[in-house]
């Protein structure tokens, strides 16, 4: 007799769901497209003829991408989406925002920077805009290198974006720059936790350098008071000198994540919201001394790029940096109705923009209907889906939105069945299964 997994259960469960769904799907993109011609979209300034640039975007699977195709197609540029095989379904690619699409390696592929430049080559690239998976950021970068010559690179260089990368080295960078971090140590060994000297009125935290797609939300306590607890954690944990975390002082206050993009160490686009464990509802808040900090470090720093900070602000109000993530963030998507996102990702000396006072908080509609169904704030959810925004839907482009959902996202499912390969959670945001050793 066969035994079903129970990995098999909930990819089959997850499958059923979404074709549930899709008889209301297919009836809102229908009454969307039927209606399309009689809507005005957004009044944004479009270039003329001469100043029309060709945008290459990475990162096609990801919501962020889609949200910038919109926005420089919106201003008139000409739009090319890549992405790798795997997610060769995107949904993004049915956009009427993009002109093109490609597939590509994977990010850690060899020849993912030769495949990218040759799309650029292709398609006559004037600007390569990288939305950059965690596992991605360093090869976009190695990417935009290789572009030297063929088109402008909206990314930090190889070098900085490994920097900003590693936790230890960002953490050293921003110290240098005066700002204020947490204490931390790098661990190349799990003896260095066992003979640190814990402060006894601190707790500290073990993060992993590289990218940890499952176990990032692992905030074990390590204290003075635990050497026995402190020793078990890093021992179960892989620390080498090939593979080194960081001991990092755990501070207790609200969690705010921000997306920059930066030309010439000058800040151009600005947001800034409260966070959270899986970050999937952005909301503009004005913080000036998170705002500050970032503009002090891309100046300190002189880079151009996207880059993206986790800050902590404490009970008595000071703010601390918790890591960079030197890349597109989701929180971009705040700016679904900016008119100037093209011109401040494309224009040195733009005047700084952050999200309209108008615009509405951005959610993902999947993932507040399964909370409506899985927690008990059920008032919250429906506060929150009827005061916001779907991130993907819009009208005058619902293609993607349904393609997500019944495309995209299945062909992941039916994959991770056929391989056997378990997943953690779908996040409709990032367009992906959340894998162990993931992207």
């Amino acid at each position: 007799m066969t035994v079903v997994s129970r990995d098999s259960l909930r990819t089959v469960g997850a499958l059923v769901g979404l074709t549930a769904t899709l008889p209301v799907d297919l009836v809102l993109v229908g009454a969307a497209l039927a209606t399309r011609r009689f809507r005005h979209p957004p009044v944004v300034e479009r270039v003329s003829a001469t100043d029309r640039k060709t945008v290459l975007i990475s990162g096609g699977k990801m919501t962020k991408a889609l949200q910038l195709a919109r926005s420089f197609h919106a201003a008139g540029h000409r739009v090319v989406l890549v992405e790798s095989g795997k997610y060769r379904w995107t949904g993004h690619r049915f956009s009427r925002a993009v002109d093109a699409f490609h597939c590509v390696p994977e990010a850690t592929a060899p020849g993912y920077a030769d495949a990218v430049a040759a799309v650029a080559r292709l398609e006559d690239a004037d600007v390569f805009v990288p939305v950059s998976s965690p596992a991605g950021s360093a090869a976009d970068a190695d990417a935009g290198a290789v572009l030297a010559g063929v088109c402008d690179t909206v990314h930090a260089d190889p070098a900085t974006v490994r920097t900003l990368d590693d936790k230890a080295a960002f953490s050293r960078t921003a110290e240098s720059f005066g700002l204020r971090v947490p204490d931390f140590v790098l661990i190349t060994d799990a003896a260095q936790v066992e003979t640190f000297d814990f402060p006894p009125d601190r707790t500290y935290i073990l993060k992993r350098i590289a990218y940890n797609p499952v176990g990032r939300m692992d905030l074990t306590p390590l204290r003075a008071t635990t050497p026995e607890h402190n020793r078990a954690v890093a021992r179960a944990r892989d620390i080498s000198p090939d593979d080194p975390w960081i001991l990092q002082e755990f501070i207790d206050g609200t969690e705010f994540c921000t997306h920059g993009t930066v030309r010439d160490g000058r800040l151009q686009v600005y947001g800034c919201c409260e966070s959270s464990a899986f970050q999937i509802n952005y909301a503009m808040i004005d913080k000036p001394e998170i705002r500050s900090w970032v503009e002090h470090f891309v100046s300190g720093l002189q880079v151009t790029g996207q880059l993206s900070f986790d800050f902590i602000e404490s009970a008595d109000g000071t703010v601390y940096a918790i890591e960079c993530n030197p890349r597109t963030h989701s929180a971009i998507t705040m700016f679904y109705d900016h008119p100037d996102v093209a011109a401040a990702y494309l224009q040195t000396g733009h005047p700084v923009i952050e999200p309209r006072p108008t615009a509405r908080a951005t959610y993902w509609i999947y993932h507040e209907l399964w909370r409506l169904l899985t927690q008990h704030n059920r008032r919250a959810r429906l506060s929150t889906i009827v005061r916001g925004t779907d991130a993907i839907f819009t009208w005058d482009d619902p293609l993607p939105y349904l393609m997500v959902h019944h495309l995209q996202i299945p062909s992941l499912l039916i994959r991770s069945l056929r391989s056997g390969r378990g997943w953690s959670r779908i996040d409709f945001n990032i367009g992906k299964l959340v894998e162990t050793g993931g992207d």
